[in-house]
């Protein structure tokens, strides 16, 4: 398990922009579940959309690559530093299932499934209850800050 201080040592990200709240699961260099909790009070349904909020779509990926990073790095035994940088590199076969709201909980799951050369790639899908909101392959990139 990882919490949220942990979480904020290993990822740059920060309020409104870090979307993993919570750790439950990581097999090491294998697989990781983590936890978003959605509340009514994230800035993006102020205007996504005010009479029926839903979280965004490109924030549950982006969240699906935050916990995808924290699996790389755990992966690696290394962390994050001022000249590396972790950037989204491409997504494959996204599917949207079903809206995700204010009280939901998303469980991010993701599998690593290829780690060459700082190329990574992932399998991931991002859950409430047992209905899956999103799926897709995800590749992310390790790379020195010039």
């Amino acid at each position: 398990m990882m919490d949220i201080h942990k979480i904020l040592k290993q990822l740059p990200h920060r309020y409104p922009f870090l979307l993993v709240d919570r750790v439950l699961e990581i097999d090491k260099g294998k697989s990781i579940k983590a936890l978003k909790n959605v509340t009514i009070n994230e800035p993006f349904f102020e205007g996504h959309f005010p009479n029926r909020p839903v979280m965004p779509g490109v924030l549950m990926l982006e969240a699906l690559a935050q916990a995808s990073a924290l699996l790389s790095f755990d992966a690696l035994n290394a962390s994050p530093d001022e000249q590396m940088i972790y950037y989204f590199a491409g997504m494959e076969g996204v599917r949207f299932r079903r809206p995700v709201e204010p009280g939901d909980q998303l469980i991010l799951e993701a599998e690593l499934v290829r780690m060459k050369a700082g190329i990574f790639k992932f399998k991931t899908r991002a859950l409430v209850g047992d209905e899956v909101a999103v799926e897709a392959e995800l590749t992310c990139a390790m790379r020195a800050v010039k």
